[in-house]
């Protein structure tokens, strides 16, 4: 028998607002709390040791923030693992992510008072540098994620991709057929466009929405001329000049929806290279560590 779970039904069989709850603010914020109190009980024992040099990596209270970091880097880093096993209740995909982002926020303060703010340039400094980029790619994960969905909605205008391409493909075809009474020289500007790849312009193009050798962009400044004057001479001109600016209109749609999508993922490309990178100086750390002790 499937029952369902905790979070969507009550026993009266009513759905509850949790539903909908962000992840951010699972079970009213309780990783948030629980993270930060461990981060202020952490940094007041270092405050509170009484012992000249300062507490650093080699005492006895850094051995036991790098014992909790560790584990803490470990257990976060198998969120990826957790997202391909379906299931709610207390470690539902909600929670464990929540938990993911406000302990990972938490090793700032772990990971910092470990070192005893004595930084140079080794293998230990490494790992806290790579520590601090996973966290600021975090960050900057969680910011776009609950900022850029809303964007992405309202640019599709209940529009799939496939129907934008289509739309795009539409004005095309009539595009094609209006240029054709056109001057030779004002025709292959049009052509120009329409043989364009819409999605070529590279990674940096897609992520800024700059596309600076755009041939409809070009076209459309060639053809932008004042109409007013009603002549057969002008009237192909200045239906190809609408359609031209219906086509930017379009295109501008799908770029800013392919913007918005690499916004989102970017960021992937930065946080598990770099989770892969700390997690294998982690291991160099740790090494050396216990070599040097022993």
């Amino acid at each position: 028998m499937v029952s369902l779970p905790e979070s969507k039904v009550d026993f009266h069989g009513t759905r509850r607002g949790a539903e909908h709850e962000s992840f951010l603010t699972h079970r009213g914020m309780r990783w948030a709390k629980i993270a930060g109190g461990l981060s202020f009980v952490l940094f007041l024992g270092y405050l509170l040791i009484d012992q000249e040099p300062r507490p650093n990596g080699g005492s006895w209270y850094g051995y036991t923030l790098g014992t909790i970091g560790l584990g803490l880097i470990v257990w976060l880093s198998l969120l990826g693992v957790r997202k391909r096993r379906i299931n709610e209740g207390h470690w539902s995909l909600k929670a464990w992510t929540s938990a993911h982002v406000f302990l990972g926020l938490s090793l700032v303060v772990i990971g910092t008072l470990h070192t005893g703010f004595q930084l140079g340039w080794n293998v230990h400094t490494l790992a806290w540098a790579l520590m601090m980029l996973v966290i600021a790619s975090g960050i900057y994960g969680v910011v776009v994620y609950a900022t850029l969905p809303e964007r992405l909605s309202a640019n599709r205008k209940q529009m799939t991709r496939g129907q934008m391409v289509e739309a795009l493909a539409t004005i095309d075809r009539q595009l094609e057929q209006a240029a054709q009474p056109l001057p030779r020289d004002e025709a292959d500007l049009v052509i120009a466009a329409l043989e364009q790849n819409v999605f070529a312009g590279g990674g940096w193009a897609r992520l800024t929405g700059r596309y600076r050798h755009c041939a409809t962009a070009c076209a459309l400044t060639a053809f932008r001329e004042d109409f007013r004057a009603a002549s057969d001479q002008q009237a192909p001109k200045a239906r190809v000049s609408a359609l031209l600016r219906t086509r930017s209109a379009q295109l501008a749609q799908i770029r800013l929806q392919m913007r918005l999508k690499a916004l989102l993922e970017v960021w992937l490309f930065i946080h598990i290279p770099a989770t892969i990178a700390l997690l294998t100086a982690l291991l160099a750390h740790v090494i050396s560590v216990f070599y040097y002790w022993g």
